[in-house]
Protein backbone atom coordinates (compact mmCIF):
# COMPACT_ATOMS: atom_id res chain seq x y z
CA UNK A 1 0.00 0.00 0.00
CA UNK A 2 1.29 3.55 -0.43
CA UNK A 3 0.13 6.21 1.99
CA UNK A 4 -0.74 9.65 -0.07
CA UNK A 5 -1.15 13.03 1.98
CA UNK A 6 -2.96 14.76 -0.29
CA UNK A 7 -6.16 17.07 -0.92
CA UNK A 8 -8.90 15.04 -2.67
CA UNK A 9 -11.36 16.73 -4.83
CA UNK A 10 -14.20 17.14 -1.78
CA UNK A 11 -14.36 17.84 1.29
CA UNK A 12 -13.59 14.94 3.73
CA UNK A 13 -12.71 14.04 7.51
CA UNK A 14 -9.05 13.57 7.59
CA UNK A 15 -6.52 13.47 5.08
CA UNK A 16 -5.01 9.76 4.84
CA UNK A 17 -5.48 8.87 1.49
CA UNK A 18 -4.57 4.72 0.43
CA UNK A 19 -4.28 3.85 -2.89
CA UNK A 20 -3.65 0.54 -4.64
CA UNK A 21 -3.86 -1.30 -8.11
CA UNK A 22 -5.62 -4.44 -7.83
CA UNK A 23 -5.42 -6.78 -11.17
CA UNK A 24 -8.41 -9.32 -11.01
CA UNK A 25 -11.91 -8.98 -8.87
CA UNK A 26 -10.47 -11.24 -6.25
CA UNK A 27 -7.25 -9.15 -5.53
CA UNK A 28 -10.13 -5.88 -4.92
CA UNK A 29 -12.24 -8.47 -2.85
CA UNK A 30 -8.54 -8.98 -0.82
CA UNK A 31 -8.08 -5.39 0.17
CA UNK A 32 -11.74 -4.60 0.55
CA UNK A 33 -11.46 -7.21 3.25
CA UNK A 34 -8.17 -4.87 5.08
CA UNK A 35 -10.44 -2.38 4.72
CA UNK A 36 -13.59 -4.17 5.87
CA UNK A 37 -11.74 -5.23 9.29
CA UNK A 38 -11.00 -1.67 10.33
CA UNK A 39 -14.59 -0.04 10.31
CA UNK A 40 -16.23 -0.05 12.70
CA UNK A 41 -20.55 0.57 13.74
CA UNK A 42 -21.01 4.00 12.41
CA UNK A 43 -19.29 4.01 9.72
CA UNK A 44 -20.18 5.43 6.50
CA UNK A 45 -18.79 4.58 2.99
CA UNK A 46 -18.95 6.70 0.13
CA UNK A 47 -18.48 5.51 -3.01
CA UNK A 48 -17.74 7.12 -6.54
CA UNK A 49 -16.70 5.44 -9.32
CA UNK A 50 -18.35 4.69 -12.86
CA UNK A 51 -20.38 1.61 -13.88
CA UNK A 52 -18.73 -1.57 -13.50
CA UNK A 53 -16.41 0.22 -11.64
CA UNK A 54 -16.72 -3.01 -9.41
CA UNK A 55 -18.55 -0.77 -6.34
CA UNK A 56 -20.65 -3.49 -5.45
CA UNK A 57 -17.40 -6.13 -5.37
CA UNK A 58 -15.64 -4.19 -3.21
CA UNK A 59 -18.69 -4.47 -0.99
CA UNK A 60 -18.10 -7.93 -0.99
CA UNK A 61 -14.73 -7.77 0.50
CA UNK A 62 -16.10 -5.22 3.46
CA UNK A 63 -18.45 -7.57 3.90
CA UNK A 64 -16.46 -10.69 4.50
CA UNK A 65 -13.85 -7.98 6.05
CA UNK A 66 -16.62 -7.48 9.21
CA UNK A 67 -17.13 -10.63 9.43
CA UNK A 68 -20.38 -10.96 6.98
CA UNK A 69 -21.35 -13.48 4.40
CA UNK A 70 -19.98 -12.57 0.61
CA UNK A 71 -23.69 -13.05 -0.79
CA UNK A 72 -23.83 -9.18 -1.46
CA UNK A 73 -26.02 -8.27 -4.93
CA UNK A 74 -25.73 -4.82 -6.34
CA UNK A 75 -28.76 -2.98 -4.64
CA UNK A 76 -30.22 -0.65 -7.79
CA UNK A 77 -33.42 -2.36 -7.92
CA UNK A 78 -33.62 -2.70 -4.23
CA UNK A 79 -31.69 0.92 -3.44
CA UNK A 80 -31.09 -0.50 -0.17
CA UNK A 81 -30.07 -4.25 0.75
CA UNK A 82 -29.24 -5.39 4.31
CA UNK A 83 -26.85 -7.82 5.68
CA UNK A 84 -27.23 -8.88 9.32
CA UNK A 85 -24.20 -10.39 11.43
CA UNK A 86 -23.60 -11.42 15.06
CA UNK A 87 -22.39 -7.84 15.67
CA UNK A 88 -22.84 -5.57 13.12
CA UNK A 89 -25.07 -4.81 9.92
CA UNK A 90 -24.06 -3.49 6.70
CA UNK A 91 -26.87 -1.44 5.05
CA UNK A 92 -25.67 -1.08 1.21
CA UNK A 93 -27.14 1.94 -0.83
CA UNK A 94 -27.23 2.62 -4.28
CA UNK A 95 -27.85 6.15 -4.45
CA UNK A 96 -27.89 6.50 -8.69
CA UNK A 97 -31.53 7.75 -9.14
CA UNK A 98 -31.10 9.64 -5.93
CA UNK A 99 -31.26 13.20 -7.16
CA UNK A 100 -33.25 15.41 -4.05
CA UNK A 101 -32.87 15.61 -0.27
CA UNK A 102 -36.65 14.43 -0.15
CA UNK A 103 -36.11 11.68 -2.71
CA UNK A 104 -33.03 10.67 -0.03
CA UNK A 105 -34.78 11.04 2.96
CA UNK A 106 -37.56 8.48 1.40
CA UNK A 107 -35.21 5.66 0.92
CA UNK A 108 -34.83 6.26 4.75
CA UNK A 109 -31.06 6.97 5.02
CA UNK A 110 -31.03 9.47 7.63
CA UNK A 111 -32.55 6.67 9.69
CA UNK A 112 -29.83 4.08 9.51
CA UNK A 113 -27.33 6.51 10.82
CA UNK A 114 -27.76 5.63 13.95
CA UNK A 115 -24.00 4.88 15.36
CA UNK A 116 -25.14 1.13 15.19
CA UNK A 117 -24.05 -0.27 11.50
CA UNK A 118 -21.44 0.66 8.88
CA UNK A 119 -23.42 2.16 5.59
CA UNK A 120 -21.83 1.75 2.50
CA UNK A 121 -23.02 3.92 -0.20
CA UNK A 122 -22.84 3.43 -4.04
CA UNK A 123 -22.49 7.02 -6.47
CA UNK A 124 -22.58 8.79 -2.82
CA UNK A 125 -21.85 12.21 -5.32
CA UNK A 126 -25.53 12.29 -5.49
CA UNK A 127 -25.99 12.77 -1.90
CA UNK A 128 -22.36 14.53 -1.09
CA UNK A 129 -24.03 17.28 1.16
CA UNK A 130 -25.32 14.85 3.34
CA UNK A 131 -23.00 12.85 4.48
CA UNK A 132 -21.91 12.90 7.64
CA UNK A 133 -18.71 14.88 8.56
CA UNK A 134 -16.33 11.24 9.45
CA UNK A 135 -17.16 9.25 6.36
CA UNK A 136 -14.70 7.35 4.46
CA UNK A 137 -14.61 8.06 0.83
CA UNK A 138 -13.59 4.99 -1.66
CA UNK A 139 -13.14 5.98 -5.31
CA UNK A 140 -13.11 3.29 -7.56
CA UNK A 141 -11.42 4.04 -11.46
CA UNK A 142 -11.49 1.33 -14.05
CA UNK A 143 -8.19 1.39 -15.70
CA UNK A 144 -8.99 -1.79 -17.63
CA UNK A 145 -11.00 -4.74 -17.81
CA UNK A 146 -9.71 -6.26 -14.84
CA UNK A 147 -7.23 -3.73 -13.35
CA UNK A 148 -8.29 -0.81 -11.26
CA UNK A 149 -7.34 1.81 -9.19
CA UNK A 150 -8.82 2.34 -5.52
CA UNK A 151 -8.08 5.62 -3.39
CA UNK A 152 -9.56 5.00 0.11
CA UNK A 153 -9.33 8.77 1.86
CA UNK A 154 -10.92 9.13 5.15
CA UNK A 155 -9.04 8.90 9.27
CA UNK A 156 -6.09 7.46 10.48
CA UNK A 157 -7.31 3.79 10.31
CA UNK A 158 -6.66 4.05 6.78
Amino acid sequence: MVFIISPYPFAVYGDIMIEKITSSPEETIEFAKEIGALLKAGDTVAYTGGLGAGKTTFTRGLAMGLGLPDDVTSPTFALVNEYKGKNITLYHFDMYRIETEFALESTGFFDYLDGRSVIAAEWSENISEFLPENTIYINIERISDDVRKITVKGDDRF
